[in-house]
């Protein structure tokens, strides 16, 4: 897999996942919080971007736990710290989970231990949109579950910009149904207590497609689990209004 691995030498890895999307791009914000003290191991998730290609079937949360495995070896990194968004996020949890040894801190945002009723049930509408209306339709809607409204009236003209990027290297509609339904299959819930790791859960309670008592739920769960919460910003919090959030991932990595 392609991959780009930067930052000062020596310094401890943190390897970036993406939600749904699968693209490295998204953590920008956060990259250049950063990059000035830790190196960064980025890449598109198998299917997606600059990796791109036919996905395993079936497809599972396994295989993108091992694929970030595989990544980190073939970057000679023993061993990352993983800041996961969503889809990244219990990627992330399953690599702790199957590579524990790899993996040093865990940044968990908007994740869970098993899919919500109420995000199974927006999925359900994307996957319907996608289905009668199109791929064009399915990636114009997806910033209405990433963001809040006054961000999307506020950032109108870069929204529809990013939606003709999306639009342009769209993934498939194969792949996206392949990787919705790994992440609807997921349940990492009786393993929880085995997951030492120290882990910060983040979300943000104005969160449209997971509650944030999901991630409230996942650091109980985990032993050595502490809940960040944002008062607003939605799915995409960490992009919204990334500043509050730097400084709480910063400060979990340094401590």
């Amino acid at each position: 897999m392609k991959f780009e691995l930067s930052g000062p030498p020596g310094a401890d890895v943190v390897l970036v996942s993406a939600g749904l999307g699968g693209l490295a791009s998204f953590w920008a914000p956060q990259i250049a919080e950063l990059q000035p003290r830790f190196r960064i191991l980025r890449f598109d998730q198998r299917g997606t971007g600059a990796n791109r290609e036919a996905l395993p079937e079936p497809y599972s949360i396994t295989h993108m736990a091992d694929d970030m495995a595989e990544v980190m070896a073939s970057a000679g990194v023993s061993r990352a710290h993983i800041l996961g968004h969503a889809l990244g996020g219990i990627a992330a949890l399953e690599c702790a989970r199957r590579h524990p040894a790899r993996v040093g801190r865990l940044v968990l945002v908007n994740a869970w231990a098993k899919a919500d009723r109420h995000t199974e049930t927006c999925f359900d509408i994307r996957l319907g949109i996608l289905g009668s209306q199109g791929e064009a339709a399915y990636v114009r809607a997806q910033p209405l579950f990433l963001h809040t409204a006054p961000y999307l009236s506020a950032h109108a003209d870069q929204v529809a910009e990013e939606a003709a990027r999306g639009i342009a290297g769209f993934q498939g509609e194969a792949t996206i149904r392949a990787r919705i339904a790994a992440l609807r299959a997921f349940d990492i819930r009786a393993d929880l207590p085995r997951i030492a790791h120290p882990a910060l859960v983040a979300a943000a309670r104005d969160d449209l497609l997971v509650p944030w008592t999901a991630s409230q739920e996942l650091a109980r769960g985990l032993p050595n689990g502490r809940l960040w919460l944002a008062e607003h910003g939605g799915h995409a919090f960490t992009v919204e209004d990334p500043v509050p959030f730097n400084a709480a991932l910063r400060h979990f990595l340094e401590d």
